[in-house]
């Protein structure tokens, strides 16, 4: 930071705990004791192994704010909880701590805190005793035999905090009413903010920045209804006015909305910054919506796009991940051989890309309602906003009904695929592909092909995959991405139905394990057939068409509605077995562990959907979810697949060949799996 007076220190917990200073941390009295429980240390002690064992050069473990009352004695503001493990984990791990941590007017906590490792008072801080034996135990149970040290070295040397000294001329009772109204602890995205406004010279291009920032931050509704970029679109608000433009032709932004400029004024902002936050500049209630990302995963897939074009930039080292947030951005702030003018460039096209991938992001990819989700209606939407004389509204990306609905189809497959915030390599992959096409067709052709290559250069490919067949870290980019693009040529083409059982199962030996990707991509091509074949025809049940659909699919003709009324549900998280574990002792028949651990006999269906009768007859749950009292939500809605196994059970069990028990047994379980994978191998 080039300014002197900037109270803002990066340290190291080395740093922190045995500088020259001889520093005391005092823990005022008004804070709470020591709180921290076993998971909370042991997370900790896990982020930072983690980081370790991944060889992050820095790893930044959240804020220190003190008050600087003289004489090196700093009265701990916020991060004690935090200041406290840390100092419990370094006796633990039997490392020395020449700084003081001390507890104002709490003779228990400092006698304890005092003689660690030994604690011979009867008097204990109960808290900071179980504390201490929790930090040991996550240290044993985590840390791989033999790499202590290493995690010791790692812990005092590059793990980094922020610590946001107060001055001693500020007043204490102000700056406590800021931050009960902001809440304990700076986010790492508003560091982030600070550290890339601190580059930008022009207070022009600063309040420009702090506007789109602020306005790209909150992530629940369209970006278009911000007042202070909305001179950015076309007055019809559908588009974006600046496409191949700059940051710097980007005209002034609204005053009255510019944001803070450095980490000081986050921590300690005036009166009149404080109240424009409260100010919600929404000019529709309906434009609002339940996003796919948060802000700071949002940033690290725009850093990463931003990249994309340097030579020196690696993709598969990336990581989407925001415990990664400060790190990937300081390796581009706090790279020494970067001139100034070139991080200044850089800051400037980073936030140009911000604003133009958030438009995307909220215009372009799907984003789920804020109504509960019931079997009538899809609620992911795929619409832009824009205002038609006084009305405004989100309209459907396509005006072709087919393609729009396909494409919220493959949207919606891949979200609920990849719900965690560091897995979504996917939506990095449609930014990127919109960020230099947003021709609605090749959109469709792209994310067909996307899926494609997913399934079978990925799911298809051994190497690509760990123990329990889940994709391997890397698998994703380094698959796709080669020489700053996105590559979709198939390279397994030749891939065949033998190779899937090979590497999921088919009865004759258990799985390892089958993806929830596989049996989403499975259900889309199910509901493409549909959409291919039998939409919007109104075929009778005894049209030659409509029987040949449903002998493809293996069952007698149950209707149409159930593929209507189709959508990915975020719930349809349970692997269902449909003939159960529980049967197989006590059935007479051939049926064991490897033949009903198969994809012919599972299907993931919807949380809701779900029951406690999981160890019912696949009869007995054929009765229960297409209950026709209608009071079991129609498990269709979650699954195409398990709707055609149960289909299948109901044709066999009014067939009257089987025996009572026997409506779904192993022939019937290989024979879906047959022809479920003609389907998925488009045979």
């Amino acid at each position: 930071m080039n300014d002197n007076n900037f109270p803002l220190k990066e340290l190291s917990i080395n740093g922190v705990f045995n500088s020259n200073e001889n520093i005391t941390y005092e823990i005022p009295i008004y804070q709470r004791n020591y709180a921290w429980g076993k998971d909370e240390i042991a997370a900790l002690v896990r982020d930072v192994w983690d980081a370790c064992d991944k060889k992050t050069e820095a790893y930044y473990i959240g804020t220190l704010v003190s008050y600087d009352k003289g004489d090196n004695t700093f009265e701990v503001i916020d991060g004690q909880q935090r200041l406290t493990t840390l100092y419990l984990i370094l006796k633990a791990l039997g490392l020395e701590v020449r700084n003081y941590l001390t507890y104002r007017a709490r003779k228990n906590s400092n006698e304890t805190i005092k003689n660690l490792p030994n604690i011979s008072t009867s008097h204990s801080d109960y808290g900071i005793k179980d504390g201490y034996k929790n930090a040991t135990q996550a240290i044993k149970e985590i840390v791989e035999d033999g790499k202590k040290e290493l995690f010791a070295n790692y812990l005092l040397n590059s793990v980094h905090i922020i610590h946001y000294r107060v001055p001693k001329d500020v007043d204490l009772n102000h700056y406590f009413e800021v931050m009960n109204s902001r809440g304990e602890q700076l986010e790492k995205h508003e560091i982030v903010k600070a550290k890339l406004m601190n580059v930008l010279i022009n207070e022009t291009d600063k309040a420009k920045f702090a506007a789109i920032w602020d306005a790209c931050s909150e992530m629940n509704t369209y970006i278009q209804t911000k007042a202070s970029v909305k001179a950015l679109f076309e007055d019809n608000l559908k588009d974006f006015k600046f496409y191949n433009g700059t940051f710097d032709i980007l005209p002034e932004v609204n005053e009255s909305t510019i944001g803070v400029s450095s980490l000081r004024d986050l921590i300690h902002p005036t009166e009149d910054q404080t109240d424009k936050k409260q100010v919600s500049d929404d000019d529709s209630k309906n434009s609002r919506f339940q996003p796919i990302i948060d802000f700071p995963n949002f940033l690290l897939i725009v850093l990463k796009i931003t990249r994309m074009g340097e030579s020196s930039f690696s993709p598969n080292d990336f990581i989407l991940d925001d415990k990664e947030l400060i790190n990937e951005f300081d390796k581009v702030l706090g790279n020494n051989e970067v001139t100034d003018d070139t991080k200044q460039a850089f800051v400037k096209c980073f936030c140009f890309n911000l604003l133009q991938l958030r438009y995307l992001l909220d215009n372009f990819v799907i984003h789920h309602t804020n109504a509960e989700e019931t079997a009538d209606e899809n609620p992911w939407k795929l619409q832009r906003w824009q205002i038609d004389g006084k009305s405004r509204y989100a309209k459907n990306l396509s005006e072709d009904k087919q393609i729009e609905e396909e494409l919220v189809q493959l949207l919606s497959m891949f979200e609920v695929s990849f719900t965690a915030r560091q897995r979504k390599n996917y939506l990095f992959y449609v930014l990127y592909h919109l960020f230099g096409n947003r021709s609605i067709d090749t959109y469709r052709d792209f994310l067909i092909k996307l899926a494609k290559k997913y399934f079978s250069d990925i799911y298809m490919v051994g190497e690509c995959l760990n123990e329990i067949n889940t994709p391997k870290p890397g698998a994703f980019d380094q698959t796709i991405v080669n020489n700053g693009s996105i590559d979709l040529q198939v390279n397994n083409s030749n891939v065949t139905p033998d190779e899937f059982n090979t590497i999921y199962g088919n009865g004759s030996n258990m799985t390892k394990g089958i993806p929830l990707f596989v049996f989403n991509y499975m259900d889309f091509l199910l509901w493409n057939y549909y959409a291919y074949n039998m939409a919007g025809r109104e075929l009778k049940k005894d049209d030659e068409g409509r029987k040949a659909f449903f002998y493809n699919l293996g069952c007698s003709d149950f209707g149409l509605d159930v593929f209507k009324q189709f959508y990915f549900s975020r719930t349809r998280r349970s692997l269902e077995h449909y003939y159960p574990q529980a049967l197989v002792k006590k059935c007479i028949d051939d049926i064991d562990d490897n033949k009903i651990n198969c994809f012919g006999n599972f299907a993931m269906i919807g949380s809701d959907a779900n029951s406690s009768g999981s160890d019912w007859t696949p009869k007995a749950k054929l009765l229960h979810y297409l209950d026709p009292s209608k009071k079991i939500r129609q498990v269709g809605v979650a699954s195409l697949k398990f709707r055609i196994m149960m289909q299948m059970c109901r044709d066999n069990d009014e067939s009257k060949s089987r025996k009572d028990g026997q409506e779904w047994m192993f022939d019937d379980i290989k024979e879906h799996q047959n022809l479920m994978l003609k389907i998925l191998f488009e045979q």
